[in-house]
């Protein structure tokens, strides 16, 4: 069964950290939750004051987080120590676990910075894990490239060519890829039944599922239940993202950068932090 578009947002204008202005797509009124996708922003400017003040030190409990640099540089630090450098191509994925407190900046003071970042949740079990990093240069991520010239960029999981992204992940065994397609294309890709998938498009246009139902530049489609995804192009060559994983259908409870199972366990979460326990 092929996966058709159920819904289509261009998301809302926001501001998150020190007033870092992006575009939020998952975590609206629109789009409230996509299991286990909590939150999708979209960050894309080359003015220095749309994100120049950075997120400076704050904490996390409960989820992963995965950042994407599509332009630009960001500096993360934690209070365990941990530094390193986000670059084009790059990516992040925090385990947030039990607890971190840690910052994101921009390393550089002009020019573009563009990427995603993405929440993902943890199931019950899992939400009390140490906190860790996997941190990947632009060389680390595999490219898978196709004679009629398209690309695919595989940040985690696997794709219908056999192409492995290299972030590990066994909660929910997600699917995260970057894919440039050629004018007047054809694209599959297979995943669980069972999964939740979202296609952003970053450039161009692309018409989804047998319906073919055009998503242009700047939107994100929510699509339906099904083992495949199918979607064209046609006069131009297109830019999107495409991520898909398995719901963890348990209750959730979130204030801020926690997110539980359970009002006692969020309560537990900012007792916490204030006590200096992350």
């Amino acid at each position: 069964m092929i996966k058709e578009v159920q819904q289509i947002t261009r998301g809302t204008p926001t501001s998150d950290g020190a007033g870092v202005k992006m575009i939020r797509l998952i975590g609206t009124s629109d789009v409230p939750l996509l299991d286990p996708f909590l939150m999708l922003d979209y960050f894309g400017t080359e003015n220095p004051d749309d994100y120049i003040s950075g997120f400076p030190e704050h904490p996390h409990r409960g989820f992963e987080t995965m950042t994407y640099m599509l332009s630009g540089y960001m500096r993360h630090e934690d209070n365990q120590g941990n530094s390193g450098l986000l670059k084009p191509g790059g990516v992040q994925w925090m385990t947030a676990g039990k607890g971190i407190v840690h910052s994101e900046m921009p390393e550089q003071i002009s020019g573009e910075m563009r990427g995603f970042q993405l929440w993902i949740n943890l199931p019950s079990h899992a939400k009390m894990s140490p906190a860790g990093y996997q941190d990947y240069e632009p060389e680390d991520v595999p490219v898978e490239k196709h004679s009629d010239g398209s690309q695919i960029k595989v940040i985690v999981g696997q794709t219908d060519k056999s192409t492995i992204g290299p972030v590990i992940n066994h909660f929910v065994h997600p699917l995260f890829l970057d894919v440039n397609l050629t004018a007047d294309n054809n694209w599959h890709q297979t995943v669980n039944i069972l999964d939740n998938t979202f296609i952003y498009v970053i450039d161009g246009s692309v018409y989804i599922g047998e319906q073919k139902r055009e998503v242009s530049q700047g939107c994100l489609a929510i699509l339906t239940s099904g083992h495949s995804i199918s979607l064209k192009t046609v006069n131009k060559a297109s830019r999107f993202i495409v991520a898909s994983a398995q719901p963890i259908n348990e209750p959730i409870v979130r204030s801020g950068p926690f997110v539980m199972n359970t009002q006692a366990e969020l309560h537990q979460a900012f007792d916490d932090f204030r006590n200096g326990h992350f």
